[in-house]
């Protein structure tokens, strides 16, 4: 068994399996691998569900990351003025149905304890999944089957694609001016002056909104990620400590089993030394 296996094992293996892998680094005088080995963090369920999907289900992944591109591509041509609403909405149902195909089968993968895995463990699931069809840092961490910890996209999303039946424009450009006809009234064209204004001011208002919330959300991950690095570091000094500990059993059960044999032999000279003064 190698790294790469023990990710693709029953939920609740991971652990002696992992163990069992470094000891025998150990034996083998593979010390550094073996450090490196018994540092490995037992995946989330989460995270173990989706391993499992990755392995599994290569063609459903391969639609979920083609439907991810096709979604960042229309928003980019929303964005650039090149597309419209129909298109952006229908990429969005395509990465949606291909997260959606995937946690139905996740939904039956088994719980250490039999059960199904619960609504807030497949939601994570679709979290990391929607996180790998759009970014293609977590694309690669998902890809590779061996993920620990699940995953969350963190961005606009399609927050700024345009409403049914509007024309897409840049991000950022001002709201066309409605124009009055040439021979329009005064207050007509007052009231299409007022219109373009506020049809303006809600859209900068709307992009502080979005600026603001991933701020907001920048912030929280960076909070996460300080706390996993954290983690991270007393995981280390505690595997480290359990390596020593494990040497030092290793090394104390060869000195047992050396003055056992020494017992055993000192035992059977009594016995011959007995016979003799018979």
């Amino acid at each position: 068994m190698d790294v790469d296996d023990l990710y693709g094992l029953p939920f609740d293996e991971f652990v002696p399996a992992r163990n069992a892998l470094a000891r025998e680094l150990r034996q083998a005088g593979k010390r550094d691998e073996a450090t490196e080995v018994a540092a490995l963090r037992k995946p989330s369920v989460a995270s173990w569900a989706v391993d499992q999907l990755v392995r599994t289900q290569r063609t459903a992944v391969s639609e979920l990351f083609d439907a991810g591109d096709a979604l960042r591509a229309a928003q980019d041509d929303v964005l650039a003025g090149r597309g419209d609403g129909q298109s952006l909405r229908a990429a969005v149902d395509r990465e949606r149905t291909a997260v959606d195909a995937l946690a139905g089968i996740a939904r039956g993968l088994l719980s250490s304890e039999g059960h199904e895995l619960s609504p807030t463990i497949i939601e994570r699931v679709s979290d990391t999944l929607h996180a790998a069809a759009l970014d293609d840092e977590a694309r690669e961490q998902v890809r590779e089957g061996r993920l620990e910890r699940e995953l969350r996209h963190v961005g606009l999303g399609v927050l700024g694609a345009p409403p049914a039946g509007a024309a897409a424009r840049p991000a950022g450009a001002a709201s066309p001016r409605v124009r009055a006809p040439a021979r329009a009234a005064p207050k007509k064209k007052a009231a299409a002056d007022r219109s373009a204004r506020e049809e303006r001011e809600r859209a900068e208002r709307a992009r502080a909104e979005a600026r603001a919330a991933e701020r907001e959300a920048r912030a929280a991950e960076r909070e996460a990620r300080r706390r996993v690095d954290h983690a991270e570091r007393a995981h280390r000094v505690a595997a480290e400590r359990r390596d020593r500990a494990a040497e030092a059993l290793d090394e104390a059960e060869s000195r047992l089993e050396a003055a056992e044999t020494e017992l055993v032999q000192a035992q059977e000279a009594l016995r011959a030394a007995e016979a003799a003064a018979r």
